[in-house]
């Protein structure tokens, strides 16, 4: 018997309790060497795994008793991945003073203001997405700007970026930051002529401020974890790679886990090799937990920060800039140390790094530290990889590193990267050209919230090198774009390989799970320029429908 999408509304979100097929799609998928294939008919069992893709006829006798879903020739596509984003700060935002859309100083001004006096309880101001390239400043904002408009409570606002925060002289008293507070290892204060904090902290400086933050409540966590799960469901991610968790996060995912709570699978990295590592690592590496709905195998380290507030760390001078080179978080010995301590215990190592010499300084530490653990199973990864050297580049392939990409931080960083690092060493910023000719396999993702999460607006910078404006005209060094059938198999395949988990998801094939998305639109026939544009319907989890239009 079919029955219509109408009736499969009243699926709702419940876990599958019969077999099931998919009929009359319009599919895609990748086969194991990442090819696209084609099929009108997907099957799954009551557990959520796939029993055949092809043909209605092929599915029919696979699974003679399945219930039928007619999709009405509607584009199936499997559940898409991201490789990087921070998922907790995700549903944060939702609670913060929304900076990533105002156009001025002014206009930023305004909404911090607005939001205060909305939220008169709040004992911080908390904001995230400031861009002072957009309000064509010349400088950073300042903390006296942030008082104008709220000076009794402390203010706190986030970088676009995630490696800087703007905060009010308030703030900065109760973090007891003056000018005779020292830089710290890996950071930077902004200062007036005279030496005074000018209210934008860089990098390690942050956490000058960050620490006298108050943390969430479990239950503000937990709402927070919802808002985001049910954000990553809408845009079609099936999976996520989070770049940094603590003990606290784990513990949720576990518990989210076990009560079926979890829409999207968590492919979660331990934030540093500090005290969290310690207490997470004390029975080695969980690779698959719930029926891989949660991982925990990963370490996630940083070597630099962020080119948009000059804390990348290049190996020449800034081009726009000459007094500064960014900053190195930790000395080679030091870095090699935490590196070592993660690769020890058997995890793999995943590290932050943005500039030319953070690139350079984590691709020797891994020269030296692969051979003696002979683990390049473990797949370990480069987060980022945005700005390398030509010369380093073919290292990745060498040394079986996977670059993990953002496309859309080219397209948002396209307003100041070439006038940060010059002309020449654009030619190896965001190549991702460069590093699929050479046989690296990319996972793609987004750094979401610094980004949208959506996979889509990722594909569409991936192909176009242009933002969702469909600028510039013709695309920003298109040399180094992707083919629509690599870009798809960096947010699918290639990602799901980046967590040593391309077994059991990333394309729609027999024995993975039936992780997979419904579209209203044909991908790979709509112009390029469109591909920002479409739309999930339906999203599926394990068999699991966890969100519907």
């Amino acid at each position: 018997m079919r029955h219509t999408l109408l009736f499969a509304a009243l699926l709702a979100a419940l876990p599958a309790h019969a077999d099931t097929i998919i009929d009359r799609a319009n599919g895609y998928t990748l086969n194991g060497a990442g090819q696209l294939q084609r099929f009108t008919s997907l099957a799954f069992d009551d557990l959520g795994r796939i029993v055949a893709v092809g043909s209605e006829k092929q599915t029919a006798a696979a699974l003679p008793k399945a219930d039928h879903i007619d999709v009405q020739g509607r584009t199936v596509l499997p559940g898409l991945i991201d490789a990087h984003g921070h998922v907790f700060e995700l549903g944060t935002i939702a609670a913060g003073v929304e900076l990533y859309s105002p156009a001025s100083l002014g206009a930023a001004l305004r909404a911090v203001a607005d939001f205060a006096r909305a939220h008169p309880k709040n004992a911080w101001v908390v904001g995230f997405g400031w861009n002072q390239e957009n309000w064509k400043l010349g400088r950073f904002p300042t903390a006296a700007e942030l008082d104008a408009v709220v000076a009794s409570r402390p203010v706190l606002l986030h970088r676009v970026d995630g490696h800087a925060i703007w905060v009010n002289t308030k703030a900065l008293e109760m973090a007891g930051v003056t000018r005779d507070t020292q830089d710290p290892a890996g950071g930077k204060i902004e200062r007036d002529a005279s030496g005074k904090p000018t209210g934008v902290l860089v990098d390690a400086a942050m956490e000058l401020v960050n620490r006298v933050v108050p943390l969430p409540t479990p239950a503000e966590a937990r709402a927070t974890l919802d808002v985001a799960l049910q954000s990553l469901a809408k845009v079609g991610l099936t999976s996520v790679h989070d770049a940094g968790i603590r003990v606290a996060q784990d513990d949720i995912y576990r518990d989210y886990a076990d009560h079926g709570k979890l829409t999207t699978r968590v492919y979660a990295m331990i934030g540093d090799t500090t005290s969290d590592f310690d207490e997470l690592s004390k029975d080695g590496p969980l690779k698959s937990y719930a029926n891989d709905v949660y991982a925990l195998a990963a370490v996630k380290l940083y070597s630099d920060g962020a080119l948009g507030s000059r804390g990348a760390a290049l190996l020449a001078p800034y081009s726009d800039m000459p007094s500064t080179k960014g900053l190195l978080f930790y000395p080679d010995a030091e870095m090699r140390a935490k590196m070592n301590k993660a690769m020890k215990a058997g995890y793999q190592v995943n590290i932050h790094a943005i500039g030319d010499a953070g690139n350079h300084q984590i691709l020797d530490a891994y020269a030296q530290l692969i051979p003696q653990y002979k683990n390049a199973a473990l797949r370990h990864r480069i987060e980022h990889a945005q700005v390398v050297t030509p010369e380093d580049i073919p290292r990745f392939k060498q040394l079986s590193i996977i670059p993990s990409m953002q496309p859309t931080h080219a397209t948002s960083d396209q307003n100041m990267a070439e006038q940060r690092v010059g002309h020449e060493r654009i030619k190896g910023a965001y190549a991702w050209r460069t590093f699929l000719d050479q046989g690296s396999k990319i996972a793609c993702g987004s750094d979401f919230p610094i980004e949208s999460p959506n996979p889509f607006e990722g594909l569409h910078a991936a192909v176009t090198r242009q933002n969702n404006a469909n600028v510039p005209p013709g695309g920003w060094y298109k040399n180094q774009a992707m083919t629509l059938t690599e870009a798809f198999r960096c947010f699918t395949l290639d990602a799901a390989y980046a967590a040593n988990q391309d077994n059991v998801i990333g394309s729609l094939e027999v024995g993975k799970w039936a992780d997979f998305i419904v579209v209203d639109r044909d991908i790979f026939k709509i112009p390029p320029e469109q591909l920002g544009k479409t739309q999930v319907l339906q999203t599926w989890m394990g068999g699991k429908r966890v969100y519907k239009k």
